[in-house]
């Protein structure tokens, strides 16, 4: 083992890196010897595998060599067009991404300097913060109340605090369907405000979308993007639709904003990759997305109802949850004064993951007394028998 110390050759920027406490988690143990509420998995049953087989054949015999090639930055030709078809855009707007991580970290890359403000919705979605703060943005955290009236009042405070101490906002950062981690959902008129604040004191708005088609009930909302197409960056993926071991994601958004990603993307992957594209155009333009999407909304929104239940009868008196209308996760609020991080060690000895609520915040301070739980990788029998154990467990303390 090498004794060098090479800390001082670290760049400025790695100061800023933090861990990601759910990869660590997959370090410490082998997921599928404990019950397991901490990742964002999708499950392994909604991969379509026979249809994957048929379509990769497929296009081998229609693009052959091409197929593993070097292709475009923008991404493939024929997979823009079919987004592009899908989402009621032109392909000039498209811009394929290798996952919609790279999509978050490409924004930030290409819009912040060390100090500017991202505003974001508080909790947040840990790769974002993970992001944000690797380019030295300072990342502002908003509790909004769920009343209208409310919502504008305290978008507004922070924005003019900010403005008032001299910081630039550059954008605000939000999964407005079925959040990460708490699973709520922005509602229009919120989205109408989001949109009119950001045109007034004239910043952009990243609009992370990766659950928005997974929706188990209520009515689909207007996306943030049709609401300020020329504002408004709208990230998307394949992972949850899909399979996330394609890492393919895809970014809607106006033409001069796309071509400082196309040239970031330039000096990061050349381009995303090929075969994966032609492997997703096809899935898509074939309706068998489609049909398999259908499928994973119901294998997810029964899980989703199993795990309410669950809670409602293991859970003790004084912890709460949302009840999210689609998605892969839902928020578990306990009495003040307890503490989701110490009493993560006592939770995994038993053989039971989450991921504590303090790590979503901005301030990585906040939220002591919260957990995200996920449904959507387990078995239906697994989750009984996960809540079971972690209300067993909770039980005892509380």
């Amino acid at each position: 083992m090498s004794t060098t110390d090479f800390s001082e050759m670290f760049s400025e920027d790695t100061r800023n890196f933090f861990r990601s406490p759910v990869r660590d988690i997959f370090k410490r143990v082998d997921l599928n010897k404990i019950y397991s509420f901490a990742g964002g998995y999708p499950s392994a049953d909604t991969f379509p595998l026979d249809s994957f087989g048929e379509i990769m054949q497929r296009v081998l015999e229609r693009e052959g060599a091409s197929a593993f090639q070097y292709g475009a930055t923008q991404g493939v030709t024929k997979l823009r067009e079919a987004i592009s078809r899908r989402y009621g855009v032109s392909v000039a707007n498209v811009q394929i991404t290798s996952s919609s991580q790279q999509g978050i970290d490409v924004c930030t890359r290409i819009l912040i300097d060390p100090g500017d403000v991202i505003l974001s919705f508080n909790p947040t979605y840990l790769g974002a913060l993970q992001s944000f703060k690797s380019y030295r943005a300072d990342v502002v955290g908003v509790s909004a109340k769920n009343n209208t009236e409310d919502f504008e009042q305290e978008w507004r405070k922070t924005i003019e605090k900010c403005m008032a101490d001299g910081k630039r906002i550059k954008f605000l950062y939000a999964v407005a369907d079925f959040q990460n981690p708490s699973g709520e959902t922005i509602s229009l008129e919120q989205r109408k405000m989001l949109v009119k604040l950001a045109a007034e004191y004239d910043f952009i708005i990243v609009e992370d979308a990766p659950y928005r088609e997974l929706r188990y009930e209520g009515c689909d909302i207007a996306t943030l993007y049709s609401l300020a197409p020329d504002r408004v960056v709208h990230l998307g993926s394949f992972s949850k639709i899909m399979a996330p071991g394609f890492r393919l994601g895809w970014i809607i958004a106006n033409e001069q904003i796309l071509d400082r990603i196309y040239v970031c993307k330039q000096s990061l992957d050349l381009c995303p990759p090929v075969f994966d594209q032609f492997v997703a155009e096809e899935f898509l333009s074939s309706g068998a997305l489609d049909a398999n999407l259908k499928k994973s909304v119901e294998l997810y929104r029964s899980k989703r109802d199993l795990m309410i239940k669950t809670l409602k009868e293991e859970m003790p008196e004084k912890v709460t949850w949302t009840h999210p209308e689609g998605g892969l996760f839902l928020f578990l609020t306990l009495p003040e004064g307890f503490d989701s991080v110490k009493f993560y060690d006592k939770s995994l000895d038993a053989g039971v993951a989450y991921v504590a609520g303090q790590f979503f915040h901005t301030d990585g301070i906040g939220g002591k007394n919260t957990m995200r739980l996920n449904f959507s990788f387990m078995s239906h029998e697994r989750i009984v028998e996960g809540i079971k154990l972690l209300g067993k467990l909770l039980n005892e303390v509380l």
